[in-house]
């Protein structure tokens, strides 16, 4: 069974993911719902979480590190080492993404969860992203990181379904077209 990667952010209406410092003040905010939008629900459908090196930096800042049952590969062609003390099950890969591809497969992955900007978008570049799931957020940044970036070609999309949330949140969820 080939390697699945799926996406599931959440951006601004406009497009953004954080803003230009990083900061996700804006997200955090958001809505007092307890309603988790379906992130428990892919979060347990997927056995490794890949994430690029300033989406690992923006997590070690939330305290606690939030992913302690989950298999976490840092993709990082500059970080040497992780620091210490953040538990089992979190590993450094210096890549390229076909590198760490054959090194998830071969070491037993079999569904990725990809999060962060760059990632996403060099994952893309590749033609590696299978679905993407993108939570738009009622409020507009005006400028920041966003979520997509030049492409070579186009990636044409299927859409699969969109649901809103009382909280004003709106999730839609695509295929990828091969």
């Amino acid at each position: 069974m080939p390697l699945k990667a799926s996406v599931f952010i959440a951006t601004s209406l406009d497009g953004f993911i954080a803003r230009e410092d990083g900061s996700l003040d804006w997200l955090m905010g958001a809505t007092s719902s307890s309603d988790d939008h379906g992130y428990g629900a892919f979060m347990a459908s997927v056995d490794t979480l890949v994430m690029g090196r300033g989406t690992f930096d923006k997590v070690l800042t939330f305290g606690e590190w939030p992913y302690p049952n989950k298999r976490v590969v840092v993709l990082s062609e500059t970080l040497k080492a992780l620091p210490a003390g953040l538990g089992e099950g979190i590993e450094l890969h210096p890549g390229p993404i076909p590198a760490l591809l054959e090194h998830l497969t071969a070491t037993g992955a079999k569904s990725l969860y990809l999060d962060g900007g760059k990632l996403i978008q060099g994952f893309l570049r590749e033609g590696r992203v299978d679905e993407l799931t993108i939570t738009h957020i009622p409020v507009l940044l005006g400028r920041g990181i966003a979520l997509f970036g030049e492409l070579a070609r186009d990636v044409q999309l299927q859409h699969l379904r969109t649901t809103s949330f009382e909280s004003g949140f709106v999730q839609s969820t695509y295929r990828v077209v091969k």
